[in-house]
């Protein structure tokens, strides 16, 4: 849900009075979430896969690939409007893991040592997104596409924009999917798209979140248990789940504006007693 679960994190870290808890464990838990949403998409997962391949083998589409496609004509350079729209949207994902990931490897020294009232200053930033990204959509039809009106997909301007809200969505206290989903509707995407790209492309990014802290893999068995970081995992991935069931059904109502009301409370909150 859109509203930070690392700042979250950090704040049950300082509740329970736990020192010591490798950056690693808060990457674990993401990653059960991650395994939520990859299961949530699969279908979805898989055509980006499919032309993802097709990309690299130089292969055109079948009939059975583009079922739901916007255009099942071929054009000028043989590809249908389903294969074209996929390819585009995995250059869109490059474009904003890249951009996401030279922010995340510019803020990743200085997030452990985050002071907690910063954090709460965060939740409060999430819910400004949160309201901003409300009036944005009441701006513009939910019919409507991304940019210039019609379907053809995420552009390259959109992916940067989306890649620096990411970014900005590393910091403890700024929820990413809030951040991102305020960025694509910032630069034109519509907003059911909005949604659904702000979770297909938290998947590498969490991924190369693990790579970078894998080297702690040992430290976090020892310190914390496997058993405990099983538990913790499992409960990730069942709330985060039922969390995403739910929350892409609000994108499309455009109620996200209801988390600000939680979240400036727990900001304030925060500030005054931490």
């Amino acid at each position: 849900m859109p509203i930070s679960s690392s700042g979250h994190l950090a704040i049950a870290q300082h509740l329970f009075n736990l020192k010591e808890i490798p950056l690693l464990f808060d990457v674990m838990l993401h990653l059960a979430t991650l395994l939520a949403v990859i299961i949530y998409f699969r279908k979805k997962i898989a055509k980006l896969m499919q032309a993802f391949f097709r990309l690299f083998f130089n292969r055109k589409a079948g009939k059975s690939d583009n079922a739901d496609s916007f255009s099942d004509s071929e054009n000028s350079d043989g590809l249908t409007g389903n294969d074209r729209l996929s390819r585009k949207t995995i250059v869109a994902i490059i474009i904003a893991t890249f951009i996401t990931g030279v922010i995340g490897i510019a803020t990743s020294k200085f997030i452990p040592e985050m002071p907690v009232k910063v954090i709460c200053a965060g939740f409060i930033l999430t819910a400004l997104l949160l309201i901003i990204s409300d009036l944005l959509q009441k701006k513009r039809s939910s019919e409507n596409c991304a940019g210039n009106g019609d379907c053809t997909g995420i552009s390259a301007k959109q992916a940067a924009v989306i890649g620096l809200m990411q970014g900005v969505g590393t910091l403890p206290g700024v929820s990413r999917s809030g951040s991102t989903i305020t960025g694509a509707l910032l630069s034109g995407v519509k907003r059911s798209d909005a949604g659904e790209f702000s979770f297909i492309v938290s998947i590498p990014a969490i991924f190369a979140a693990f790579l970078l802290e894998a080297k702690d893999l040992g430290e976090v068995a020892s310190s914390i248990g496997f058993v405990p970081l099983l538990c913790g995992c499992v409960a990730a991935f069942v709330s985060g789940f039922a969390a995403l069931a739910w929350l892409m059904k609000l994108i499309k109502k455009g109620r996200l504006v209801w988390f600000s009301a939680y979240l400036i409370p727990l900001g304030l909150a925060g500030l005054l007693f931490f």
